[in-house]
């Protein structure tokens, strides 16, 4: 492979990736895996020329991953794959799929994925999760992978399955028992998903929200100590931001249907409406998603109140000779007389 110009992706690797010199597509050659400790890293590779393609295949973790070309476009499908994508089916291919726990996250992220398409977990690999989720290889998961996993999940278009998924065999209650409570046995057991945070999440998703504002409305439709979660996971700046965020203004969002203007013009101040247009839209959706109980017309009442008290001209008043702190006192009190309008008309 180096002769022929591709390079390591990682050269510190346990196992070689080639990038291709002009695509940059990844290339990994065929290689065969055995347990030899605890954890999603107690693996002995080998990836010697004698390891066939039906043996690289048997490793992957799903069949709908274990299928293959030959250079004369014939299918290879060792564990009928094409059946199982044909079917809609997230099924592991060999019972070593239970020794790896992240595999574990991998099949919530492909429901997460995939839902929308109706696959889902098939009943023999569920039952393997479930044995799984009782074992001691959860234990060995850092939680930097687990955050991983549920980072790439919130990007999916249906990111509430991949906690389904791992909720009804039994993993969540291991990996984040914060959020295992709160969704309850309704979703372990697959009954109807009504549980707040899943429809949090859903509507989040739904409104087309970035990750992080999906994970904001998430923890904010649960009462969990978030900061002792978001110091065990790693999460991201823009994430953690978010999310303390949405938890500070959603009080105050809640109360805004019976508030005076001033507690609107606070509310407007406080979430940044006026400076970051875009990031208080996303803020308000994020909101009405975890709080759907409050009326469903405040949105767009935020987005009049807003528009009306961008609407006030400081120049009006500079020209009127007032500057400072003076400035600052008129200004407001124009903006809350703006809003008083507003809400009068609504």
């Amino acid at each position: 492979m180096l002769d022929a110009g591709y390079r390591y992706k990682d050269p510190d690797a346990a196992f070689p990736v080639f990038l291709h010199p002009e695509s940059g597509e990844e290339y990994a050659l065929a290689r065969r895996e055995t347990k030899t400790a605890a954890g999603y890293r107690g693996f002995a590779i080998d990836a010697g020329p004698d390891v066939t393609l039906e043996e690289d295949l048997a490793r992957r973790d799903l069949t709908v991953n274990a299928m293959a070309r030959d250079a004369k476009g014939k299918l290879i499908d060792p564990f009928n794959g094409r059946d199982d994508l044909a079917a809609g089916l997230l099924r592991h291919v060999t019972p070593a799929f239970a020794e790896d726990p992240v595999r574990l996250l991998r099949i919530a992220r492909f429901a997460a994925k995939l839902g929308g398409y109706g696959f889902h977990v098939a009943h023999g690999t569920h039952r393997l999760m479930k044995r799984m989720a009782t074992g001691t290889e959860l234990a060995a998961l850092q939680p930097s992978r687990i955050w991983q996993e549920l980072r790439r999940a919130l990007e999916e278009p249906q990111p509430w399955r991949f906690l389904q998924v791992l909720q009804r065999c039994g993993a969540l209650a291991a990996l984040l028992p914060e959020l295992a409570d709160a969704l309850g046995d309704g979703v372990a057991h697959g009954s109807a998903d009504t549980a707040a945070p899943l429809q949090a999440l859903r509507c989040a998703a739904e409104a087309q929200l970035p990750p992080h504002w999906r994970l904001a409305a998430l923890m904010g439709a649960v009462e969990v100590d978030i900061e002792s979660l978001l110091r065990r996971l790693p999460v991201d700046k823009a994430a953690a931001q978010s999310v303390h965020l949405l938890r500070t203004q959603l009080p105050r969002y809640q109360a805004l249907p019976t508030a005076p203007a001033a507690a609107w013009m606070a509310f407007l101040e406080s979430a940044r409406a006026l400076r970051q247009p875009t990031a208080f839209d996303q803020l308000v959706t994020a909101c009405r998603c975890a709080a759907p109980q409050v009326s469903a017309a405040l949105p767009a009442r935020l987005s009049a109140a807003r528009s009306a008290a961008a609407g006030v001209d400081a120049h009006v008043l500079q020209a009127a000779g007032l500057q400072g702190a003076e400035l600052g006192k008129a200004l407001r009190q124009a903006r809350e007389q703006a809003l008083t309008s507003i809400l009068a008309d609504a």
